[in-house]
């Protein structure tokens, strides 16, 4: 297995859920961590736990549906890290509604963060994750693969999304560099208990996915040896609804 200590890694979405789990298993690592999210106060918490394992630890506050805070943001971390070798797309945004009822705004909103803004971000980091032969995730869901009724929006990103990462790992590979989509089942998420209020239901997240699982696999998948990819994994809660 690949040792992991000493890599840059940026982790969008790092203040909880999923890319809090992905960001201190990597600390866990070694790697060094540049921590993404909208609000600082969160991100802070997430770093201070970090620190006990990984030796650099730096935060960056952003809103990802905004062109210039993404900019910006790619601009710091060049200039802070001189690039990065881990680039985790976790970030993402969610509003259900019928096709008849689901406004165009909401769209607008998806589609810039869940799909705009890791094509603009891994765009602006592609230079240095080729000279470094990094590797790029994205953290896709089950609907990605299978739209179903009321997400036609985010599962419209998230099928683009899918696209965009099968197209680049094409035009990278020859370069040492890996792509990885990670297809979710419903995990244990704020956005999950957001979900669950919106349709409803009772939110019961012992059921579901834990977000220390997907960072297991996501970082199995990064350690692998070089003469192996992981290009899609479909993860799901053992226990069906």
């Amino acid at each position: 297995m690949l040792a992991l200590t000493g890599q840059v890694a940026l982790i969008t979405g790092a203040s909880s859920g999923i890319g809090k789990a992905i960001a201190l298993a990597l600390a866990q690592q070694g790697a060094y961590l540049c921590l993404v999210g909208r609000q600082p106060e969160t991100l802070d918490a997430v770093a201070h736990t970090a620190r006990a394992t990984s030796s650099q630890v730096l935060c960056y506050q952003a809103d990802l549906a905004l062109e210039s805070d993404i900019q910006h943001l790619a601009a710091n971390v060049e200039k802070d890290c001189e690039g990065v070798d881990l680039l985790i797309h976790s970030a993402g945004v969610i509003d259900l509604g019928g096709i008849d009822s689901a406004s165009v705004a909401d769209l607008d909103r998806q589609y810039r963060v869940n799909l705009r803004a890791p094509y603009v971000l891994t765009q602006a980091l592609l230079p240095t994750l080729r000279s470094r032969k990094g590797q790029i995730v994205y953290i896709n869901s089950s609907v990605g693969l299978n739209a179903r009724a009321g997400v036609g929006q985010y599962a419209a990103t998230k099928h683009a999304l899918r696209g965009f990462a099968d197209s680049l790992r094409e035009e990278v590979n020859r370069e040492g560099v890996r792509v990885l989509s990670v297809f979710l089942g419903r995990t244990a998420t704020p956005m999950q208990a957001a979900v669950h209020k919106m349709e409803g239901a009772r939110y019961r997240p012992e059921n579901l996915l834990q977000p220390e699982d997907v960072a297991s696999v996501v970082v199995n998948a990064l350690r692998l040896p070089r003469t192996a990819e992981v290009t899609d994994v479909y993860v799901r809660p053992l226990l069906k609804s």
